[in-house]
């Protein structure tokens, strides 16, 4: 059980006071504007009837599709409505506009793999159902699997991947207050374990012994990587009983976690989380910060909690439009990153995921920010600049093209200042 402390206490009453509903959104906003309704409307590209406002109904079939949820700790650091904190946290109409499937053809040609379609704004572009051997796993790679133990995060990301499952129950949203936990039963050899029932919740979780089963049955696996939602909104007993699961199987390596309470709500990071977590060793952590802002006093506290419990940290941040997509938002953010000891890893270019197309820039945009990062950071606070193929082919690396000629042994490369060099091997 989670011994009681004030970072304990304080994530709890944070997600209690989390904003959920559109009336608590729009008395968030009528303090922020003092009632000038039209601004909000404008700001959300609502249309305004002469007699009475309809951007709660507008933001109300938002969150019908979308939950929402923000926790009064990340809407702190919104400095200006519209700002790059604000639009990650605070539905959007446009979320409305772009949910249309669509399929592009990629290429004539015989290849039946390059003849296929390539989706746009579908709900799973990455293929990740198809790819679930049991509800809670999803094995892409031979070697590793994501293990989803939780569809609840402190907040709702407005671009997030799995729009189509977080903060959902089945097909329909979850009533969910900061103290629902779900009910499972987790089977360790001789011995079950089941969590408390709270308020009668169910959904992924009813999945977990069918994951760790999973996993103990295919012996390529081992690299296991929980994620959901996030599994750090799970309390710390539970997390202890699924991480004691997984390492108790001989052939499982490493494990991580993928998580944004560091983000959203760094109080959950506690002393006793963090000796819970140092057991299982080794054990890495990915978080995902995007933008310069984010990091913040509480937000490095709760990376140093963790360092000092042994765990690397990693960064995988989302390029997105509108929040992040100059160089240098992007240079600083890095910066600050390793400031805090937190490794830069991935930089995701977006999903082609439904309710996200306004988050997109261009492929351009994105490589032009990593020619930009070249030379202006070190080596170790540039990430990868990543695309996730549709259709579940996997992530593949983006790099600016430095190779300009090749002739034998001889290639005339162009250096960080764009100056061409002749290198000779």
């Amino acid at each position: 059980m989670e011994i009681i402390n004030i970072n304990s206490a304080r994530w709890q009453t944070q997600l209690k006071n989390s904003i959920v509903t559109t009336s608590q959104l729009e008395q968030y906003l009528g303090n922020k504007l003092k009632g000038n309704i039209n601004s909000t409307a404008n700001l959300f590209n609502i249309n305004i009837d002469a007699e009475n406002s309809v951007l709660q109904s507008s933001l109300e079939k938002v969150t019908e599709k979308y939950p929402m949820r923000i926790t009064p700790y990340y809407l702190s650091l919104i400095k200006n409505i519209g700002d790059p904190i604000w639009k990650q946290a605070v539905p959007d109409i446009n979320e409305l506009s772009n949910s249309s499937p669509e399929h592009f053809d990629l290429i004539n040609s015989n290849d039946p793999l390059l003849k296929s379609f390539y989706p746009v704004n579908t709900y799973d572009p990455l293929n990740e159902d198809s790819q679930s051997p049991v509800p809670s796993i999803i094995h892409r790679y031979p070697d590793r699997v994501i293990f989803l133990v939780s569809n609840q995060c402190a907040m709702y990301c407005r671009y997030c991947m799995r729009k189509r499952k977080v903060g959902l129950d089945g097909c329909s949203k979850s009533k969910l207050s900061s103290g629902d936990h779900f009910e499972s039963k987790l089977s360790l050899g001789d011995r079950d374990y089941s969590e408390p029932k709270s308020n009668g919740l169910s959904g992924i979780d009813q999945g977990i012994d069918e994951g760790v089963n999973y996993i103990r049955n295919n012996k390529m696996i081992r690299d296991v990587i929980l994620s959901g939602g996030d599994p750090l909104l799970l309390s710390t007993e539970k997390l202890d009983r699924i991480l004691f699961a997984i390492r108790e199987i001989d052939h499982v390596e490493t494990i991580r976690i993928h998580t944004r309470v560091l983000c959203t709500l760094p109080y959950r990071i506690t002393e006793n989380l963090a000796s819970i977590l140092e057991k299982y060793h080794p054990l890495y952590i990915n978080t995902h910060f995007n933008h310069p802002d984010e990091i913040t006093d509480d937000a490095a506290s709760a990376c140093l909690t963790l360092i000092r419990a042994g765990i690397p940290l990693g960064c995988q941040t989302v390029l997105l439009k509108g929040v992040n997509d100059n160089p240098e938002i992007m240079v600083k953010l890095m910066r600050k990153l390793i400031k805090i000891r937190v490794k830069p890893y991935y930089l995701h270019h977006p999903d082609l995921i439904a309710g996200t197309y306004h988050f997109r820039p261009s492929l351009e945009t994105g490589i032009n920010i990593m020619k930009a990062m070249r030379g202006n950071l070190t080596g170790i606070a540039i990430p990868h600049y990543m695309i996730d193929l549709p259709g579940g082919y996997g992530k593949v690396p983006l790099l600016p093209n430095y190779m300009k000629h090749i002739d034998g042994s001889r290639a005339v490369v162009e250096n960080y200042q764009g100056k061409a060099c002749q290198y000779w091997f």
